[in-house]
């Protein structure tokens, strides 16, 4: 009998939100609101749909492995070398060469926990060691807040390779600010690799939080992901991309790509999105405006939701996450819960946001009383 290693049977499956369609036929109403995968609400760019449709003459035809085209448009609008620049099939997919390009069995990779639920799966593929460092509370009794960048920078040791630093952090939605950042990236020894995850910068408002692209240069052991999942409205496409001010790290990842696994559709659609980036602008601030309505909302109820500066926001409600989010999923509402912990839930449309609202003052009013 043929058996996978150890390190992947143990692996638990990654849980994707749910489909809302199923939802609504397995309950019995007619629509189901998704907010659980960070989505955002609007269709794609008309210059994406466009690109898409020239672009879909040539799928019989392999991809361009090197992206060449979608790695000079994010090169020059960064003003750095396209040797600097890796894309890939998500920036998920870029964490996984990461962690191929940079650890082997006995090594580590540093990161804060709760952040992105991929990064221990990863070390574990890896055979790497996951050394998680707890958030630091937002408040006396409170709701886990964001990086403890002092205890992060102790934990890091002669095996760790990498360090994860997920700003705006997923799934709190809380970023670190400028001070912290520096100071951390200057105590992080030459030969730890800090990559700076990014996938919600585009909706960052709070002007003290870094672009992690500048505090890069001139650090050649920090490198940057994002991604045109969210802000982008690609998330169906799968394309991120990193950018490492030091092009032996881009080399290095680059080395560890799956053959053409940035399709043809992804990378036109990718630098038709870069050509409407006012555009995106002006979504995300309609996002973002949304955000601060919906925050108010949720703290008019009760809830002690911390800032957020993703396109989703946190609610830490500890052991009552799971029912909390079953008895949402009955009233046709879809989020995604954190056993133990919290909820979290994407910022949608203003009528999406209200099915929320709505449906949690149905399970307030149907809560027995003690």
């Amino acid at each position: 009998m043929v058996s996978a290693r150890p390190a992947v049977q143990q692996l638990p499956a990654y849980r994707p939100g749910r489909n809302p369609a199923d939802l609504a036929r397995e309950i019995g109403v007619e629509r189901a609101v998704k907010l659980a995968s960070n989505e955002v609400a609007f269709p794609p760019l008309p210059a994406v749909v466009e690109a898409l449709a020239t672009a879909a003459a040539e799928t019989n035809r392999y991809p361009d492995n090197g992206a060449v085209v979608l790695t000079a448009a994010l090169a020059e609008r960064y003003g750095v070398d396209p040797a600097q620049v890796v894309t890939g099939c998500g920036a998920v997919m870029l964490c996984q060469q990461l962690a191929q390009s940079f650890n082997d069995p006995g090594t580590s990779i540093a990161f804060a926990w709760r952040s992105f639920e991929m990064y221990p799966l990863l070390a574990q593929v890896a055979g790497a060691r996951s050394v998680q460092v707890p958030l630091v509370p937002g408040r006396p009794g409170g709701p886990a807040d964001t990086h403890d960048l002092e205890a992060l920078a102790a934990a890091v040791d002669e095996t760790t390779r990498l360090v994860f630093v997920c700003n705006p952090n997923n799934p709190t939605g809380t970023a670190v600010r400028m001070p912290a950042l520096e100071r951390f990236l200057d105590a992080v020894p030459a030969d730890t690799l800090v990559v700076l995850d990014e996938a919600y910068r585009e909706f960052v408002t709070d002007p003290d939080v870094p672009d992690g692209l500048e505090l890069m240069r001139g650090r050649p052991n920090v490198a940057v992901l994002r991604t045109f999942s969210k802000a982008w409205g690609l998330a169906g496409l799968r394309v991120g991309y990193l950018v490492a001010e030091d092009p032996a790290v881009a080399d290095a990842v680059r080395r560890t790509h799956v053959p053409f696994s940035v399709n043809t559709l992804a990378q036109a659609a990718a630098v038709a999105a870069l050509a409407s980036e006012d555009e995106v602008r002006r979504r995300c601030a309609a996002v973002t405006a949304e955000r601060e309505r919906l925050t108010a909302a949720l703290r008019d109820r009760g809830f002690d939701v911390s800032d957020s500066q993703a396109n989703f926001v946190w609610l830490p409600v500890g052991e009552e996450a799971a029912e909390l989010a079953a008895a949402l999923e009955s009233r046709a509402v879809i989020t995604r819960p954190f056993a133990g912990q919290g909820i979290r839930v994407t910022v949608g449309t203003p009528e999406e946001d209200d099915a929320l609202l709505a449906a949690l003052d149905r399970v307030r009013s149907a809560a027995p009383v003690a």
